[in-house]
C-alpha cells in the first residue's frame, strides 16, 4: 500500500508553504521599483502566460483590476495572431513563465520591444530568454514541485500567484486604494453592497417614522409603536429628538409592574439615545447597533431633527448580513 492520503496532502501543503516562504528574501529593491513602475502606469497592465501560468496570470489580472490597477490577461497564442495590437506605449506587460523559455511567449518579445513597453517577468530562471528580456525580473523559483514526480506545476504556480498578490497589495498601499474604491469595483457583491449602501437609502421616512410628543400617554405611544412596526417610538419636541422607547423598554416596564394607564411616554423613555446621520454608511449603523446591543436606531440631521428611523430588520432587508 502507498502512503495514507492525509500524509500525502500534508506533505503537499508543507512543500508549497516552504516554496512561498522562499519569496520573502526576494522582496528587494527590484520588487519595489517594479511596483512603482506599475503604480505609475498610465495605460493598462497586460498579463501573459501559457498553460498553468496562464491561469495564474488571469487570476493576478483580476486581482489587480479589482484593487485599482486596470489589467487584463492576454493569451500568448492569440497575441501572436493579432491581439498584440491592443498593447500601447503607456502599458506595462507582466510575463509569467516558470522556465522562461515558452516558445509562444518568446515569439512576442520583439513585438513588445518595438512598442517600447516595459516588461516585468516572473520566472524560475533569471538567465532565461524572458528573464533576460525584461526590465524587472522577479524570481519565483522553487526547490521542488509538490508533485511526486516533480513535474506537474504545483509549488511553482502557487509561488507565482503569491508574488502576484504581493504586487497587488503593495499597489493598494502605493495608490492609497480605499475600501470605498474597492466597493466601486464590486457593486454587485455583498462587499460592495455593504460599503455602498447608505442609511438614507434604506431608512423609514415621513409617515412611517413612529414619532410622539413628550405628553403622549404611554398607551397611545404603544399604539403608534405597534402601527409603525419598527420596535420603537421616538419622542420629539418640534421634531427634535428627545428620547426613545423600544420593545426592550416595554418588556422592562411590564416586569416592573408600572401603571400603563397613568403614565406619559416622557416618564419611561430613554433620554440621550444613540442616533445616526442619514449620510452615514448603513454598515456603520449595523456596527453601532451590534456594539450597543440595539435593535432600533433613530436617524437625525446635524440639528438633531428626526429624518428617519431603522431597525435590524431594515438592515436585513438591505442584505447587509
Amino acid at each position: 500500500m502507498g502512503k495514507p492520503v492525509t500524509e500525502i496532502a500534508k506533505a503537499v501543503i508543507q512543500t508549497e508553504a516552504d516554496s512561498i516562504l522562499l519569496l520573502k528574501d526576494r522582496i528587494d529593491q527590484k520588487f519595489d521599483e517594479a511596483c512603482h513602475l506599475l503604480a505609475a502606469c498610465k495605460g493598462k497592465v497586460i498579463l501573459i502566460g501559457m498553460g498553468k501560468s496562464g491561469h495564474i496570470a488571469k487570476k493576478i489580472a483580476s486581482t489587480l483590476s479589482s484593487t485599482g490597477t486596470p489589467s487584463f490577461y492576454m493569451h500568448p497564442g492569440e497575441a501572436g495572431h493579432g491581439d498584440l495590437g491592443v498593447i500601447a506605449e503607456n502599458d506595462v506587460v507582466i510575463m509569467i513563465s516558470y522556465s522562461g523559455e515558452s516558445d509562444e511567449m518568446i515569439s512576442l518579445l520583439s513585438g513588445i520591444k518595438r512598442i517600447n513597453v516595459p516588461i516585468i517577468s516572473m520566472t524560475g530562471n533569471s538567465n532565461s530568454s524572458i528573464g533576460m528580456s525584461s526590465q524587472f525580473h522577479l524570481d519565483v523559483s522553487i526547490k521542488k514541485e509538490a508533485c511526486p514526480n516533480n513535474l506537474a506545476p504545483t509549488s511553482s504556480t502557487t509561488a507565482a500567484l503569491v508574488m502576484g498578490d504581493a504586487i497587488a497589495i503593495s499597489l493598494i498601499n502605493i495608490n492609497n486604494f480605499s475600501s470605498d474604491d474597492f466597493a466601486m469595483s464590486h457593486p454587485s457583491g455583498t462587499l460592495g453592497r455593504r460599503l455602498l449602501t447608505f442609511v438614507s437609502s434604506i431608512m423609514k421616512t415621513g409617515k412611517d417614522i413612529p414619532i410622539v410628543s413628550l405628553e403622549t400617554s404611554l398607551l397611545d405611544s404603544l399604539l403608534v409603536m405597534s402601527q409603525k412596526n419598527l420596535g420603537m417610538v421616538l419622542i420629539a419636541d418640534n421634531n427634535k429628538l428627545i428620547g426613545i422607547f423600544t420593545d426592550g423598554d416595554l418588556r422592562r416596564a411590564i416586569e416592573s409592574n408600572i401603571n400603563f394607564q397613568e403614565l406619559t411616554i416622557k416618564e419611561v423613555m430613554t433620554r440621550n439615545c444613540k442616533s445616526i446621520g442619514a449620510n452615514k454608511p448603513a454598515l456603520k449603523a449595523l456596527e453601532m447597533m451590534e456594539k450597543f446591543s440595539l435593535n432600533s436606531l433613530p436617524v437625525v440631521d446635524s440639528n438633531n431633527q428626526i429624518v428617519g428611523a431603522l431597525n435590524m430588520h431594515t438592515l436585513m432587508q438591505a442584505k447587509l448580513f
